[in-house]
């Protein structure tokens, strides 16, 4: 196992990448000129740009994404509605079931829309970047969190790759049915519908980055497609036996009734559970963004609720699966594992003993934890392919 610790503050995380749009002038597009790419292991550099932009321990006075303010989502436009822009539908994995309407589960009345399966395929949010042609990288958000969370690397990785990021279904601006009406949100499911979405918006080898506790559903992703994959990157992936346990801000989601009015609470699960990771604070106009869900259904909660039990009951298993395949000597994918030291959530506790065990490589940082909010990137995270380069930031 190679460790490399960068010698300066790594602004990367395993739950979300936490970055602002940059709508300036200057930005880079969503497109770049194809180049030929040779096809070399993937060299994991660190460097940094100038600007001091992210705010560690920062004070209330900074932002801190708990308090709403000037009637945002009604007057004017807000950045969820500039981020929505951005994307596309993909439709992708059949809707299981009956077909029946979905109905609350307390009154048995029928929910709204947002609460209905699609009649045939989920309906899954997307953002691209880069050219078709080029590699592809997808970028897997953690939970719980959107593709939003990759909404400043997503512009920097068009240079050279197509990089894609998706809403998981139940999250952002995906699907979000009701459970037991097309979908139940266990882990299994969420594996087979990756395998899905996967093959319906790359046709040849990709890339995986995936964050935090949904690491161990790419990982069996990854163990059944082996063949079709160049890197797969964990970022503060449960590796150990105390990860399998769900912290405290995610668990209570899953409990008897207190879970369920909690995950209706758009600053219980929303804003509180994406701060209580680390150290960082999250501005308001962000925070916005992850809070709009619970804002305009009941749809995302009652996905919250789902996903939060499944994972209770089966991430002891999927845990332990992960660190069987990632163990195991048929294993051909190339893996790296990047840790941020400052994660509340995630001990680093025994990840370097397992590695140690492990052909795969392993990236100390010392400066980054689980979640990261900030106005904007102060580092860079290069993943380099020759003088090509894939930079989280």
């Amino acid at each position: 196992m190679a460790i490399l610790q960068p010698k300066i503050p790594l602004c990367l995380h395993s739950q979300h990448f936490h970055f602002p749009l940059d709508h300036s002038p200057t930005a880079a597009p969503f497109h770049c000129t194809p180049f030929k790419s040779a096809r070399k292991p993937l060299k994991l550099t660190c460097s940094s740009n100038s600007q001091d932009d992210y705010l560690i321990d920062a004070p209330v006075s900074a932002g801190d994404g708990f308090s709403f303010t000037g009637g945002k989502y009604s007057d004017g436009p807000s950045p969820s509605d500039e981020w929505f822009k951005l994307g596309k539908t993909v439709k992708a994995h059949p809707v299981s079931g009956s077909g029946d309407k979905a109905k609350d589960p307390i009154f048995g009345l029928k929910m709204g829309s947002g609460s209905q399966a699609s009649n045939d395929l989920f309906r899954w949010f997307c953002v691209e970047s880069g050219n078709a042609d080029n590699p592809t990288v997808i970028l897997i958000h953690g939970f719980p969190s959107q593709a939003y969370s990759y909404r400043k690397v997503l512009p920097t990785l068009s240079k050279n790759y197509h990089a894609i990021a998706f809403d998981w279904v139940g999250f952002g601006f995906s699907d979000k049915p009701q459970p037991r009406y097309g979908f139940d949100y266990t882990m299994d499911e969420y594996v087979a519908s990756l395998e899905s979405l996967i093959s319906e918006i790359a046709t040849e080898k990709v890339s995986l980055v995936v964050q935090g506790y949904f690491s161990p559903i790419a990982v069996k992703y990854a163990s059944n497609h082996q063949g079709t994959l160049n890197d797969l990157i964990l970022l503060n992936p449960p590796l150990t036996a105390t990860h399998a346990n769900l912290p405290s801000a995610l668990s209570i989601f899953s409990n008897f009734l207190l879970g369920e009015i909690f995950c209706q609470d758009p600053l219980r699960a929303s804003d509180k559970t994406l701060t209580s990771s680390g150290p960082y604070k999250m501005k308001e106009d962000d925070a916005m963004v992850y809070r709009r869900p619970y804002l305009t259904s009941g749809s995302s909660g009652f996905a919250l609720n789902a996903i939060s039990k499944a994972m209770k009951k089966d991430l002891k298993a999927y845990v332990d699966e992960t660190r069987k395949t990632l163990l195991d000597e048929n294993w051909k994918v190339k893996t790296t594992v990047c840790w941020g030291l400052r994660d509340r959530w995630l001990s680093y506790d025994g990840v370097e003993d397992f590695l140690n065990n492990s052909k795969h490589k392993l990236i100390e940082l010392p400066m980054v934890e689980t979640l990261l909010f900030s106005a904007k990137a102060q580092n860079l995270f290069s993943l380099e392919r020759k003088q090509q380069h894939i930079c989280y930031h």
